[in-house]
């Protein structure tokens, strides 16, 4: 199977692969060879793509995924490799966004705090199965 994750800026990645789990608003959702065709929501998580005993993890921001004909594409604003991501970084935002959401001030968009912390895990999760 192929698989190509795309952002606005650049294709991400582009190869071969045996099996893939992505992460939808549903749970994760695990693709093998000559899967029936689906197109769905990604939700903010990690993409695994795997290929013989060798896997590449990405933190994907949500987006949209579509699978035809054993050729998977992800279409995301934001995709990171997990071997790039800054775990310094990531742990930073993860604590700024825990902060916020302890806080019990009402002026604070919890929303906005809840997605931030999303993308931190997943950046984290992502960079340490590496």
């Amino acid at each position: 199977m192929k698989l190509k994750i795309i952002t606005h800026e650049k294709v991400v990645y582009e190869g071969e692969m045996d099996e893939l789990t992505i992460q939808t608003p549903a749970g994760q959702m695990g693709i093998l060879k000559d899967h029936v065709p689906v197109t769905t929501v990604l939700d903010i998580g990690v993409t695994k793509a795997k290929n013989g005993d060798k896997a590449k993890y990405f933190a994907t921001m949500g987006g949209v995924f579509q699978f035809k004909d054993n050729f998977a594409t992800i279409l995301t604003d934001v995709c990171e490799d997990g071997s790039d991501i800054d775990v310094t970084r990531a742990n930073d935002a993860k604590a700024r966004a825990e902060a916020r959401l302890a806080e019990s001030a009402a002026e604070i968009d919890t929303q906005r705090a809840q997605a931030a912390l999303a993308r931190s895990l997943a950046r984290l999760k992502a960079a340490m199965n590496q």
